[in-house]
């Protein structure tokens, strides 16, 4: 537990502890707001026009925010107060649900692999799954005293609007009806993060660039901003707006569409003013679905531009996740290697020698 930012809040109030600030390159800066983001409203979908209009717009668009989305204003406050009374817990009511083994269900975290990593990120999360809602509420915890209240409430809410998008973005595709139903869309994971006050944000992250591995991400970020997103190799800044979601296509998406729809790249700084804590929502599908481009979108089979794979084996074990900055990326073969036939030796000495040195 102590690797938790927020039990050692009160010796970190002047100074960011050496092992939480990054090189200077890696450090955010100050970006501009992002004005592109389109806003759908949920409100008008019964008519025809609008659900036209929005499913076009939820599959053209890698970030949407998204309003009259059903989900209360209240409900979508609970959850942030609640999620923030439990990061304020005393440290023997947080303990038993801390762990680095990443099949725990209910865990909570520091940072994203605070063991392995050289430099830690200003964030602490605590996730669990939410659907089934039988097979898991009664794992979570109960102090709060309404946490399983308003999560349960708030996760039957949250699942209800994605799968709606999911509707829209098979029309925007134009997929058959209910392509994303089932065990394609069987999942649903929360996660609470929480970025405490930070005496200078100029030298560390919250969160680096990512991209969500699922389906669909819904963001309740509430009124504290922080998201950044990546647009044209900028970094632009999310405002937040009342009572909406974020909404984030995943890799598993990006798959499906065979790359009609992009996954979208964000970050999160933290601040100096505010502690922030935000709900975040995954739809996913359940661990034994085979993740492939749709057949429909193929004009033949050479077009996929992505290879199939179970979500079985989607996973990499956390303990093998390298940082960002050490990950490799697609390089091309190297081609001026030369080659040394030792039959000809006899007729080429020279040339073998000449080749050798």
């Amino acid at each position: 537990m102590h690797k938790l930012i927020s039990n050692k809040c009160l010796t970190i109030q002047s100074a960011v502890p050496e092992s939480y600030i990054l090189p200077p390159e890696r450090r955010p800066s100050v970006v501009p707001p992002c004005k592109t983001i389109p806003v759908i409203d949920l409100q008008g979908l019964h008519r025809r026009s609008d659900r036209f209009d929005s499913a076009a717009s939820s599959s053209r668009l890698a970030k949407n925010m998204l309003t009259n989305h059903g989900v209360s204003e209240q409900l979508m406050k609970d959850v942030l107060v609640v999620g923030k009374e439990f990061f304020d817990l005393p440290v023997e009511e947080k303990e038993r649900f801390y762990s680095e083994d990443t099949n725990q269900t209910c865990r909570l975290k520091s940072s994203l692999n605070y063991d392995e990593e050289k430099v830690h990120f200003w964030r602490e999360s605590f996730r669990h799954p939410c659907h089934p809602l039988e097979d898991y509420i009664h794992e979570w915890p109960q102090n709060p005293a309404r946490y399983r209240e308003v999560f349960g409430s708030y996760s039957i809410g949250v699942r209800k609007v994605g799968l709606l998008l999911l509707d829209l973005i098979c029309e925007g595709l134009g997929l058959e009806c209910g392509y994303f139903g089932g065990e394609l869309s069987q999942g649903l994971l929360i996660s609470i993060n929480h970025y405490p006050l930070c005496p200078d944000p100029s030298l560390v992250l919250g969160l680096p660039k990512h991209g969500d591995p699922y389906l669909l991400t819904l963001l309740n970020q509430g009124h504290v901003a922080g998201l950044q997103v990546l647009k044209d190799e900028q970094w632009l800044a999310v405002e937040p707006i009342s009572n909406a979601f974020v909404v984030n296509i995943n890799h598993m998406l990006q798959i499906i569409s065979n790359g009609k729809l992009k996954s979208a790249n964000h970050r999160v700084v933290p601040s100096s003013d505010a502690a922030r804590t935000t709900v975040v929502s995954f739809i996913r599908p359940s661990n034994n679905s085979l993740i492939e481009p749709a057949k429909s979108l193929l004009v033949n089979e050479c077009s996929t531009h992505f290879k199939q794979f179970s979500t079985f084996q989607s996973a990499v074990p956390e303990s093998y996740v390298l940082p960002p900055e050490r990950r490799p990326t697609a390089v091309p073969p190297c081609k001026t290697i030369p080659v040394i036939d030792l039959q000809e030796l006899d007729r080429d000495r020279t040339d073998s020698i000449q080749q050798i040195i």
